[in-house]
């Protein structure tokens, strides 16, 4: 997935956005309410990790402002705020989930996954498209009950075509959730990486839908 993180604790933000890009997640950092409502107007995101002491103000007042305007991607609220009512205002304003600080990056990690994996309607943390499993929690990867060993790009790119399956999924889609947005791969890349997914989970497993993009299927469909 790729996040926002937007913390203004600059040594929270660095240890953070470290180990959630250990795990596998895209990292795209701000320290300041202003520049977040900016980037999630103009940027694709799966989610926000939003702390609710900015230095320009609540976050919860830029919050509200998102859902009023209809931006309805998963937010995190991350605060050292613990009352009862400062918890009810974030909820107000529109945050999907709540974590107070200290926190454990291990917890952060699996309420973001849990908030994107939902907010595509998935359920269970195992997504399994056919005979491929893909474990939403470790990023594991197996293939009728083989494990499947991917790099850290394969597997992004498998997470983005496995949380969206059976939509189709656009390579302008692809280059905005998988990549950097400093680091937009060239035309390409995403081809390459594709063949190399197809040769590992075998050819049939990613449909490609000329002038539309890819999809994940089960073998057996396109059997």
């Amino acid at each position: 997935m790729k996040a926002l993180l937007v913390e203004d604790d600059d040594a929270l933000a660095v240890a953070l956005a470290e180990a959630l890009q250990e795990a596998g997640v895209l990292v795209e950092r701000t320290d300041s309410g202003a520049e977040a409502d900016f980037l999630v107007r103009t940027e694709a995101y799966d989610a926000v990790i939003l702390d609710l002491g900015l230095p320009d103000g609540d976050g919860s007042r830029w919050l509200a402002q998102w859902r009023e305007d209809a931006i309805d991607l998963p937010v995190l609220v991350l605060t050292a705020r613990t009352r009862w009512a400062d918890k009810a205002a974030g909820f107000s304003a529109g945050a999907d989930d709540y974590v107070t600080k200290p926190f454990e990056t291990a917890e952060v990690l699996f309420r973001l996954r849990a908030l994107v994996r939902r907010s595509h309607g998935h359920a269970h943390p195992v997504l399994r498209i056919g005979d491929l499993a893909f474990d939403t929690h470790t990023g594991s990867v197996t293939l009728a009950g083989r494990p499947v060993s991917l790099t850290a790009q394969e597997s992004r790119l498998l997470a983005y075509l496995a949380h969206a399956a059976p939509r189709v999924v656009s390579r302008s889609e692809l280059a905005e959730h998988v990549y950097d947005r400093d680091h937009e791969p060239d035309s390409n890349v995403i081809d390459v990486q594709i063949s190399r997914l197809r040769r590992k989970l075998g050819a049939e497993c990613i449909e490609t839908r000329r002038g539309q993009g890819y999809r994940l299927i089960d073998s057996a469909e396109a059997s």
